[in-house]
């Protein structure tokens, strides 16, 4: 079923299908020969990026951030020589740690352009095995949240304590409540900028629209869990409204992950944004900082950290906790692991909506 229905990779709004025979496992970062095969671009059309006519035959350039050179090189370099043979073309790469762009150059069009196919399907391979480096977010931290919040703390701690696995370890930093809207890799200065400058055409696209230029304002009250037994809670949050019962906030988180996805900034992990803002963790547990990671970083799974806890009492007595009201006025390209003057995530970026 796999030859059937290949994996399916979206690079700049167009779906490459992945060839199941080049794919190798992962193994430790140095040794990885990322390779991508013949059949990886089989279909591509030539309209994909720009090639240009050049004297000597065609060109085309592609940024990429120094970091990931090496996957283009390969190990001893026999990526970037199979690339070169096989697509009949020659691939200049800036030196290791000089920002640049790659170019590859051939007599034919069709190699330059299979030759770069190959590479956006190669890179985007690694980047799905990077930590990510940013995310977007609505800061939460505003003082009455925080006030109700550590009353939350201290409440369940008083009352909840003697359940498995509850512990004070377990709760947000206060100063860091959030809503994380979806993850970045960036690499680079230039792919932080990109990443700013996307920020500020949805504002003109349709956020000022949604928003009318005002804050949106949002009730942070009751607690859900992600798992499907209470009884084994790993994350439990608090749940998001707009407090004028409309769609609005959904729909800028929707619409901006859309934009950002078909950007190629970030993955498509689901349909729509769920807006929550955690407030357990078990991962906390064991390290603090644990607010900032996804499931899906690095295509590692954390479930091996965990010790679950029951979360059944806290669940049923503090069901319409609230948390307060929040004026959300922008959307912030924040950074992991950092911190600003306030405690919260140091702002690469944002968005406002006045």
């Amino acid at each position: 079923m796999e030859v059937l229905r290949p994996t399916l990779i979206r690079i700049g709004g167009r779906i490459y299908r992945k060839n199941l025979i080049q794919e190798q496992a992962y193994h430790a970062e140095e040794e990885e020969d990322f390779y991508a095969g013949p059949g990886d671009c089989a279909d591509e059309p030539c309209d994909a990026f720009e090639v240009e006519e050049t004297e000597k035959g065609f060109r085309c350039r592609v940024e990429v951030p120094s970091l990931l050179y090496k996957y283009i090189i390969g190990k001893k370099g026999e990526t970037k020589k199979r690339l070169e043979t096989e697509t009949r073309t020659s691939i200049s790469i800036p030196r290791p740690g000089v920002e640049g762009e790659i170019v590859i150059t051939g007599e034919q069009r069709g190699g330059v352009v299979s030759a770069r196919t190959r590479i956006d399907v190669l890179l985007e391979s690694v980047r799905k095995k990077q930590p990510f480096t940013h995310f977007l977010s609505f800061a939460l931290n505003q003082p009455i949240v925080q006030e109700r919040f550590l009353q939350f703390k201290e409440q369940v701690l008083e009352k909840c304590s003697k359940d498995p696995g509850v512990s004070s370890s377990l709760f947000q930093n206060p100063a860091k409540l959030h809503l994380t809207l979806g993850t970045l890799v960036l690499l680079s200065e230039q792919e932080i900028r990109k990443a700013c400058e996307l920020l500020q055409r949805c504002k003109e696209d349709f956020v000022d629209q949604i928003t009318g230029g005002s804050p949106l304002t949002v009730e942070v009250a009751g607690v859900e869990y992600m798992n499907d037994d209470p009884a084994m809670t790993d994350v439990l949050y608090a749940k998001v409204h707009m407090k004028d019962g409309s769609d609005r906030l959904q729909v800028i988180a929707d619409k901006l992950v859309e934009r950002f996805v078909a950007s190629g900034l970030m993955l498509k992990e689901w349909d729509r944004v769920k807006l929550h803002a955690t407030v357990m963790n078990t991962l906390f547990r064991k390290d603090p900082s644990a607010e900032e990671r996804s499931s899906s970083a690095a295509g590692k799974s954390p479930c091996k950290e965990r010790e679950s806890f029951n979360g059944r009492n806290i669940l049923k007595l503090f069901e319409n906790f609230s948390f307060g009201e929040v004026q959300l006025d922008s959307v912030r390209l924040s950074q992991r692991f950092s911190s600003d003057p306030s405690g919260y995530y140091a702002t690469s970026g944002q968005l406002t909506f006045s």
